[in-house]
């Protein structure tokens, strides 16, 4: 049968096309640092329904006109025996095309790396199969230099509703923004949120993930939250949370989603809604739906001088590292320095995380707000 295999020069292992499917592609692109991974599982496993010619029980052997020849690959003599001609059975055939159309099946990616104009990006794969974090960086958004939109996407049952709203979530936001007030871009945010969760249903496409997002606009910055990724900004060295953790034990979430008829119970120390899903909002989640929201919780505030830098990361990160020892990391290596290191910075708080046992993805991006209003 045709055999296609693919080889590490072959396109789809072009460093370019696999780090597109984890980012939501900047008017300029970003400086990919690295995107390092290994060959994924695109070949048929050993737990595969296809079973491979040393353990067929016809392995090494062809029925010709009633007999079965030794082809030299079993045990055999090689003598023809005779017997009578079987009734003819259809074997379906396995395909072995290990080359496939998209790099996300044929890559698996262990970890990238981003720079851009006043950010940087790492993410690292947990002990999943493959990584279902995303994130987006759009700098000169709407043609202004001081506009821009950051988020981090955290992927649960897949990696499809993370890489969806990545590639999305921006633009549906812009497409209700006006120049209007504080109350407007809010409900414009909102919206886009609301936007991306219905067309991602459209797409019948399980899973789910959750979100945070920073909006840069005229020396404004609106951060939103859908789920357990959380935005941190250091206030001249104090870490502030700009967002709250969507979570089932929540009092006011867990009321919400009772009211709505769903339950709440905590299986080893974890709370989940209908012992399923540990995040109480995000986009997707159709099978949840009825509870698990994508409207999100948004801060408006204005950027001024002291504040330094913002932290987006996903539950991988928060779960190990507090928001304190966040902004203490990131800071030496971000402020009052010559040569800001800030892609070391994202590096060193994954590695801190790792080290203290995290399991999950990572992602964070920092983001350097004093970029955004010189």
């Amino acid at each position: 049968m045709p055999c296609a295999v693919a080889v590490p020069n072959s396109p789809i292992f072009s460093p370019s096309k696999v780090a597109s499917i984890f980012f939501k592609s900047p008017v300029s692109s970003p400086r990919l640092a690295h995107v390092h991974g290994s060959a994924s599982a695109s070949a048929p496993s050993p737990t595969s329904s296809f079973q491979s010619p040393a353990k067929s029980p016809l392995a090494g052997r062809v029925v010709v006109q009633g007999k079965v020849a030794d082809m030299g690959l079993g045990s055999g003599s090689g003598t023809v025996l005779k017997r009578k001609r079987p009734s003819r059975i259809d074997i379906p055939i396995a395909s072995l095309n290990f080359a496939t159309d998209s790099p996300k099946s044929s890559e698996r990616v262990d970890v990238v790396e981003a720079e851009g104009d006043g950010y940087s990006v790492y993410c690292k794969r947990g002990r999943r199969a493959v990584m279902e974090d995303r994130y987006s960086a759009v700098v000169d958004l709407q043609a202004e230099s001081r506009q821009a939109f950051f988020g981090v996407f955290d992927g649960h049952g897949g990696a499809k509703a993370a890489e969806f709203a990545a590639k999305n979530l921006d633009s549906n936001i812009v497409n209700l923004l006006t120049r209007g007030n504080e109350k407007e871009i809010v409900e414009a945010v909102k919206g886009g949120y609301l936007t991306t969760d219905v067309d991602f249903l459209k797409e019948e496409a399980h899973g789910g993930t959750c979100c945070v997002t920073a909006l840069i606009q005229k020396h404004n910055l609106v951060v939103s939250n859908a789920g357990d990724c959380r935005a941190v900004m250091s206030r001249g060295g104090v870490a502030e949370a700009l967002t709250t953790d969507h979570r089932p034990s929540m009092k006011d979430e867990r009321d919400r989603i009772e009211t709505l008829g769903g339950y709440v119970d905590c299986c080893t120390g974890v709370w989940r809604i209908q012992g399923s899903l540990a995040v109480s909002r995000g986009i997707g989640d159709r099978n949840l739906k009825q509870w698990v929201i994508a409207e999100p919780e948004t801060k408006f505030l204005e950027i001024k001088t002291e504040c330094e830098f913002l932290i987006l990361g996903s539950d991988g990160l928060w779960d190990k590292v507090t928001n304190q020892e966040a902004v203490d990391i990131v800071r030496p290596l971000c402020i009052g320095v010559d040569k800001p290191e800030p892609l070391s910075a994202c590096k060193k708080l994954v590695e801190l995380s790792v080290r203290r046992g995290s399991i999950d993805d990572i992602s964070v991006v920092v983001i350097q707000l004093g970029q955004f209003i010189s």
